[in-house]
């Protein structure tokens, strides 16, 4: 299990440094404005959809027990096929989670507005969704999925 820790932690290491410095382009003044996409600079006090917001400071320490839990979970299960869908999900996590202790909230920068609005993401959140689909894959088709 130790080797499957370091896969988890190379993949969480990779997916955080890689948004962080897309993140530092926006903080530093990076705009830029088409008519279906804008690359803007968002401070997302919430979740998805600014949800929870009303939680304030206590959302980034749940968000970290939950990162803690799913880390542990995944190495319970001793299922190797996890740990990078899991390092990708826990290092998109962990920099969002970094950003409201560092920025006071999410930094956001892609909105998305071709005849509707869709709240404004990261790379990072992009990356937890592609994390959600390739564990639903192994979980729904677990020939995918061999230790």
């Amino acid at each position: 299990m130790p080797r499957a820790f370091a896969f988890l932690l190379l993949a969480a290491i990779a997916v955080f440094v890689v948004d962080q410095n897309i993140k530092a382009v926006f903080v530093e003044g990076f705009r830029h404005y088409t008519e279906c996409i804008d690359l803007i600079l968002v401070y997302n006090r919430g979740v998805a959809f600014s949800m929870f917001a009303f939680l304030e400071e206590a959302l980034k320490w749940i968000q970290i027990a939950l990162l803690a839990g799913v880390v542990g979970y995944t190495l319970w299960l001793k299922k190797n096929c996890y740990v990078v869908p899991v390092g990708i999900m826990v290092g998109a996590g962990a920099s969002n989670v970094y950003d409201r202790f560092v920025h006071g909230g999410v930094v956001d920068y892609v909105y998305w507005h071709c005849g509707f609005d869709f709240a404004v993401f990261n790379f990072a959140d992009v990356m937890i969704d592609f994390a959600v689909v390739w564990l639903l894959v192994l979980n729904f088709w677990p020939r995918y999925c061999k230790n």
